[in-house]
């Protein structure tokens, strides 16, 4: 007896559609969760751009009123100061501010310090490379003496290439305090300091003075930078023992050398 035709065409056909049936549905399936997925990722990066931006503007807000902050702590401290001569005066400012360059004029008394600030965030983001990001803002201090003898002081921002010269200052200044501290007390002379931090006669350190005061060595030296010509006045102190062992250095800005 032959098969019946009929039966097998109609059980092909509910197979076909059940198959397409099925495939369509499995192709609904990924497309709502493809769809659920770029939903989710498109939504979680303008959360995460916006989250970034708010803590960016809250981390240059804290600078700002940190740079204020120093400012004013800088005056109330030159008002409360016996300081008279410009190197006081620069060491009462760098005492409160850091600033790695500081300078005089003579003709206004007028004291302006060149300093870069800066500030952390964590940065929100869903593939790695997140984590702590560092914000810097160039900022100038002026401090000004009015007839009253009261300071005043005024903070302007700056590109971050103002602050370029005064950031590898302060570089170079750890860098001679750490090789300063190192030496031997019998090489803490003029050509010994001149040596040690500048062994490759590039200039970016020269050595005005040296003098010792008993245990105690003074050395008055010109940090310049690359960029520009742009250079501090430093005295570098430090302890001379007896047992020509190695001692800590200090430096203070000064107006010059």
């Amino acid at each position: 007896m032959e098969p019946d035709q009929t039966g097998r065409t109609v059980v092909t056909g509910r197979t076909n559609r059940l198959v397409t049936t099925g495939c369509l549905t499995i192709l609904i399936a990924l497309i709502v969760v493809l769809g659920t997925v770029v939903s989710w990722l498109w939504y979680r990066h303008g959360h995460d751009d916006n989250l970034n931006s708010e803590r960016r503007e809250k981390a240059l807000a804290q600078i700002l009123k940190q740079a204020r902050a120093t400012a004013d702590d800088t005056s109330r401290a030159l008002d409360t100061s016996d300081a008279t001569d410009a190197d006081a005066v620069i060491g009462v400012i760098w005492q409160h501010s850091e600033a790695p360059v500081i300078t005089y004029d003579v003709s206004r008394h007028e004291f302006t310090a060149t300093a870069a600030a800066a500030a952390q965030y964590t940065q929100e983001n869903m593939l790695p490379g997140g984590g702590p990001i560092q914000v810097t803002r160039c900022f100038t201090y002026t401090y000004n003496q009015d007839p009253s003898r009261s300071w005043t002081a005024r903070v302007s921002e700056r590109t971050d290439v103002a602050c370029r010269p005064s950031t590898q200052i302060s570089s170079r200044v750890r860098l001679a305090q750490t090789r300063i501290s190192s030496m031997y007390a019998e090489d803490l002379t003029h050509e010994g300091i001149q040596e040690a931090l500048d062994p490759t006669g590039r200039r970016s350190f020269d050595v005005k003075n040296v003098v010792r005061d008993g245990d105690m060595m003074t050395a008055s030296v010109l940090v310049s930078s690359s960029e520009t010509a742009v250079e501090q006045c430093y005295h570098f102190t430090r302890p001379v023992p007896g047992d020509e062992g190695h001692g800590s250095s200090t430096a203070v800005p000064t107006s010059s050398c």
